[in-house]
């Protein structure tokens, strides 16, 4: 399939219910409104195509660019690549879900990550510690160091509340996922939820959610899922 046949294909599967949805949550126009689980058949046709991803991403529609993240090639991809991507993601769910999941798959993630969350920039710091909760919740417990992680840890310890508002949710979710999905730090990221207490994320027009590391560390002890990995991070 080309570039043409793509967008033809995405626009025939938009629904207005979908794109609604997806604009309340800031994504702005162009819009198809195309559900995550109608793409699958055009994936498994396409596979992998870096050339016709940078196409669809270029487009600034929001359901081409979330499809380019699905056929993209993670490792053709360079530092400045993802670079342009994160700087072309307006908001969370291109940067935690389609950028930073994309990244997951590249030998240079925790690099690129790493720079993104030292930036400041709300969408980056959050597609940083997106990255690194898709990255804890596939790849083993060896791939990383259990200093670096602690001392992240303690650095969302103490910043978390005056982080970007998306930045928080991402920080959260960091420490949700290192409880969980990183066995050696299981007691320590516990800890570190207790310290940190409800966090308080202000949204646009709604109502703030309420974040909660040590609850959601919790239930997952209760579900005995402590040690969980995923066997793949893209869809």
């Amino acid at each position: 399939m080309d570039y043409q046949a793509v967008m033809q294909e995405l626009e025939a599967l938009g629904k207005e219910r979908t794109k609604k949805i997806y604009c309340s949550n800031g994504a702005t126009e162009p819009v198809f409104g195309v559900a995550t689980g109608a793409m699958k058949p055009m994936a498994k046709k396409i596979k992998t195509n870096q050339e016709l991803a940078e196409q669809l991403y270029a487009t600034g529609n929001y359901d081409a660019m979330y499809f380019a993240g699905v056929i993209a090639e993670p490792n053709t991809m360079t530092e400045a690549d993802y670079d342009r991507w994160i700087e072309k993601a307006y908001f969370y769910m291109l940067s935690d879900y389609v950028v930073a999941v994309t990244l997951a798959e590249a030998t240079i993630a925790q690099q690129v990550a790493d720079k993104w969350i030292a930036s400041g920039e709300e969408l980056k710091m959050s597609a940083g510690y997106s990255c690194y909760c898709w990255l804890l919740g596939n790849r083993k417990d060896e791939e990383f160091s259990k200093s670096k992680l602690l001392t992240m840890l303690e650095v969302v310890k103490e910043t978390i509340h005056h982080a970007p508002e998306r930045a928080k949710s991402a920080m959260n979710n960091f420490v949700t996922t290192v409880g969980v999905s990183f066995k050696p730090l299981h007691e320590e990221a516990l800890a570190i939820a207790k310290q940190i207490g409800v966090v308080e994320m202000k949204r646009d027009n709604k109502k703030s959610s309420m974040l909660n590391a040590l609850q959601n560390i919790e239930k997952e002890i209760e579900k005995d899922r402590i040690g969980f990995k995923r066997k793949y991070v893209r869809c």
